[in-house]
């Protein structure tokens, strides 16, 4: 059975495809009573995402979720770009950005640690090769809870 996210990920994805955009993830979390959708979307071109296209695509995915009717408890819709310090879903987006700094968060501890920052060298056969201090890690996806780019100014 698919888990929240992913069912959410098959519903939503249409639709922001269909607005022309690209659907870059989203994070689905709950407290309490309360639950959150964050929605990433991206485009290509030089303007990238735009205030307008957000909103385009807040209006759309919520007429969609009030039809389909996924999330049972009261939720907060959030819908933007994934920024300078983007998170990264997909073993594809990784391999996008090899060479970069990446940060990460495992979801449960590897070699002492949970956290890790450095260089992503490589995405091979379900995991994510990061150069860390001068040290090789070899993380699977599974393994990680969150990972973004670390923007370099």
């Amino acid at each position: 059975m698919a888990s929240k996210q992913e069912q959410l990920h098959a519903l939503i994805a249409p639709v922001v495809a269909a607005l022309d955009c690209e659907l870059w993830g989203l994070d689905f979390l709950t407290q309490g009573r309360y639950s959150t959708l964050r929605i990433y979307i991206d485009r290509e071109g030089e303007e990238g995402v735009t205030l307008e296209d957000c909103e385009r695509v807040s209006r759309q995915v919520s007429s969609v979720l009030d039809v389909e009717d996924p999330i049972s408890s009261r939720y907060t819709l959030e819908v933007s770009s994934p920024g300078m310090d983007r998170p990264l879903f997909t073993p594809e987006q990784y391999g996008r950005y090899v060479g970069e700094v990446v940060a990460l968060k495992t979801r449960a501890p590897i070699a002492g640690r949970r956290k890790f920052k450095g260089q992503l060298k490589a995405v091979e056969g379900g995991s994510v090769i990061l150069i860390v201090d001068g040290a090789e890690h070899v993380l699977s996806f599974g393994s990680i809870e969150k990972a973004n780019l670390v923007p370099r100014f």
